[in-house]
């Protein structure tokens, strides 16, 4: 899967969708072969200037276990949309997923001092 878009039919940009948290709904994209494929939103995390998705697919996907999730980094088109696009750069995805990491234990450590 190289450049992921967003269903053409829906004019909300995958950002909006992104950062709503009220949203629920999967995530469609679709690979070079224009088929869809949808992902669970885990996590937006900015980092180093720039934002990332962690999605978990739902539907089943070649070369990922039921229990990884993918860092897509969100890009500009040629166009000027939004486009989410699977982070290739592996140092970049591990810094992604460590910084998902870390926000999670914060929440954690919060919310055990509102407990005490």
């Amino acid at each position: 899967m190289e450049e992921k878009k967003q269903e053409e039919k829906e004019a909300i940009d995958i950002v909006d969708i992104l950062l709503d948290e009220d949203n629920e709904d999967p995530i469609t994209l679709y690979d070079e072969n224009d088929k869809a494929v949808k992902f669970d939103q885990v996590a937006v995390i900015p980092l180093n200037n720039n934002l990332y998705a962690i999605l978990k697919p739902i539907d089943e996907m070649e070369g990922v276990a039921d229990d990884e999730a993918i860092v897509f980094a969100v890009k500009q088109d040629k166009n000027g949309e939004s486009v989410l696009e699977i982070e290739t750069d592996e140092p970049t995805a591990i810094k992604v997923f460590d910084e998902y990491y870390n926000l999670l234990d914060k929440a954690d450590k919060e919310k055990k001092e509102k407990k005490d």
